[in-house]
């Protein structure tokens, strides 16, 4: 009898723990976790013609105040239409995930943006962004609307296809951008970022097509994408720090800037900037640190590129401390202060006669540069392939290590 009771008792006792299990399943639902919105069920249009601006949006704001947990915001196969879109925070769901299968397409009308950019990611800690999908910025029928092609100022830049502004804890991964009007993808006062395996493409005569922008940002990393476009394939702005670039294959474009520096006055300085194992094909640039006249007084310091080869670039490694001066007569000269800057093991091919440019300001000159195992040759296609390949300085006095092809200058 007290056997009988004793296996009754067991019984019970499972019943109650398989209960309990499967309240606390029950309370694991999406409703709190994972919560998925999908852009079509807001009003969202995969005909590439009505504009899905508001259903983009509501949907975000389903997704980002859906829980307190995760949640997605799916995109599905199609082609969506927007102009301007804001995707806004702070969320109460963390992280939010944006699944790009579709492709979303940039408004043609110009009058759609009164802002700088076509989508907005801001304010958001905890963000995903992948799908393997597109974004159509559309940009071939506004680049004739560009004045950055002619002017310093360039006080009308088209549309950044995404801007991600204040973002913390982001990723971006496995999505493409094509065609931006402006740039395609800028990072700005974000913290701890990562963007990998990108494919970034436009014209190489489309103007001011940046691939990926980054400013007033700490803790950014970008890796293992292809980039080919109008201007800079990354460019790394003003208050930038702690900067990992990697694996990146360039071209065509203008290369891997540092800069442009010193256009406005309330710039802050650049420091910890990493750029290895890449590859830079046909630019006019390859590794470069360029600075205005007239700027305020900060520093890019830090800097180190290391395992680049160069194909057939015009300027293979070039500081440039007067940029657009010449061509455009600005007076004064640059203060930006340029140190602690280490070319390792850069290889490959140049067009011009003068692979390595140092051209630094008279009133703070470049301290601290390194040139280390630097082995470019002259290109069979230089149109000047009898002259001698050579370097040039000027206000900078680098070290020299290892191998020295151009020859070290003096």
């Amino acid at each position: 009898m007290a056997h009988s009771f004793s296996a009754t008792a067991v019984a019970l006792a499972l019943v109650v723990a398989l209960a309990l299990v499967s309240c606390g399943a029950e309370g694991a639902r999406p409703t709190d976790t994972d919560a998925a919105v999908d852009v079509t069920k807001f009003g969202a249009k995969p005909d590439g013609e009505s504009n899905s601006a508001m259903a983009f949006i509501q949907a975000w704001n389903a997704a980002c105040k859906s829980s307190t947990g995760p949640s997605k915001l799916i995109i599905p196969p199609g082609r969506f239409m927007i102009g301007e879109t804001i995707f806004q925070g702070p969320c109460s769901s963390k992280p939010v995930t944006v699944e790009i299968q579709g492709t979303i397409l940039a408004n043609s009308d110009m009058s759609e943006f009164t802002g700088k950019e076509c989508l907005l990611f801001q304010d958001v800690d905890g963000l995903t962004i992948l799908g393997g999908g597109i974004f159509d910025g559309q940009g071939q029928s506004a680049w004739q609307y560009s004045n950055c092609r002619s002017s310093d100022n360039c006080n009308s830049p088209l549309p950044i296809s995404i801007k991600f502004q204040k973002v913390t804890n982001g990723v971006v991964q496995d999505i493409n951008l094509v065609n931006s009007k402006g740039f395609h993808m800028t990072i700005t006062s974000c913290n701890n970022f990562v963007v990998e395996r990108l494919n970034i493409t436009a014209p190489g005569n489309s103007p001011n097509t940046d691939g990926i922008h980054i400013s007033r940002s700490n803790q950014v990393r970008v890796s293992n994408s292809v980039i080919g476009t109008g201007d800079d394939c990354i460019s790394i702005g003003e208050g930038s720090t702690n900067v990992n670039i990697s694996g990146i294959t360039c071209g065509p474009g203008h290369g891997i800037s540092i800069g442009s520096l010193g256009k406005r006055p309330e710039e802050n300085s650049v420091s910890g900037i990493f750029v290895s194992n890449s590859s830079l094909t046909n630019t006019t640039n390859g590794v470069r640190i360029k600075t205005f006249h007239n700027s305020p007084k900060i520093e890019a310091s830090n800097i180190t590129f290391e395992d680049i080869t160069m194909n057939e670039v015009q300027n293979p490694i070039i500081i440039d401390q007067h940029y657009r001066s010449k061509k455009h007569s600005t007076g004064g000269v640059s203060l930006v202060k340029i140190s602690d800057v280490h070319y390792k093991n850069i290889r490959g091919s140049s067009i011009s006669n003068v692979a390595i440019t140092l051209s630094c300001s008279s009133s703070v000159p470049c301290e601290g540069i390194e040139l280390a195992d630097i082995d470019i040759t002259l290109s069979s296609n230089c149109l000047k392939k009898l002259l001698p390949l050579s370097s040039s300085c000027s206000f900078a006095k680098p070290v020299f290590k290892g191998k020295q092809n151009p020859p070290a200058c003096e």
